[in-house]
């Protein structure tokens, strides 16, 4: 059986070999007012993030993750497992919120979780996937974390833990409504 493919140079079809291609899981983390923060309390904000920045970064590599990306308040991680992420995800924001640091002024985070084709980049990932597990974490409450349908499928019966179903929700710069579920600050929905 022969398996005909349209030519390079048909409409629709666009390949090139300097572009590389993965599905990954993709957790997206953002810190909630954090330039208020700064304005405030310049000096205690950087040993705060400094502090998160440690139990984000031990806490992926636990998990057998790695950071793609961070732009200030903020961070790209890839996983391999599904699960490894949402554990991770769970065990930092556990993390973050009992310990606030030695300031006593912790960051509250916002999470997004999206397993989802990620375009590669030397170290960093670009595209659709990243693109929707940042919006899933703009629209997280502080100290919260929502996933996408991709994720739920993958881990609600694998994890002692409950998700609840927000609905359809569409994410800004999108076309389309995606369901969207949240795991709750103790682990629970």
């Amino acid at each position: 059986m022969a398996f005909l493919l349209p030519a390079n140079d048909s409409p629709g079809f666009a390949m090139s070999s300097t572009v590389k291609r993965k599905l990954t899981t993709i957790l997206a983390a953002d810190a909630f007012g954090y330039s208020h923060a700064m304005d405030v309390d310049e000096m205690g904000t950087l040993e705060a993030l400094r502090a998160a920045r440690t139990v984000f970064s031990q806490s992926i590599a636990r998990h057998e993750g790695r950071i793609a990306n961070t732009a200030g308040d903020g961070l790209i991680a890839e996983f391999p497992s599904v699960v490894e992420a949402v554990t991770c995800a769970i065990e930092v924001q556990r993390e973050l919120l009992t310990g606030a640091g030695p300031s006593g002024k912790g960051l509250r985070f916002r999470i997004g979780i999206h397993l989802g084709d990620v375009i590669v980049e030397g170290e960093d990932l670009l595209g659709e996937g990243v693109n929707l597990a940042a919006r899933l974490q703009s629209m997280a409450e502080p100290g919260g974390i929502l996933v996408s349908q991709q994720v739920y499928d993958q881990v609600h019966n694998k994890l002692g833990v409950a998700f609840t179903y927000l609905g359809e929700r569409r994410p800004k710069n999108y076309e389309e409504f995606i369901p969207v579920y949240s795991i709750g600050r103790d682990g629970s929905g």
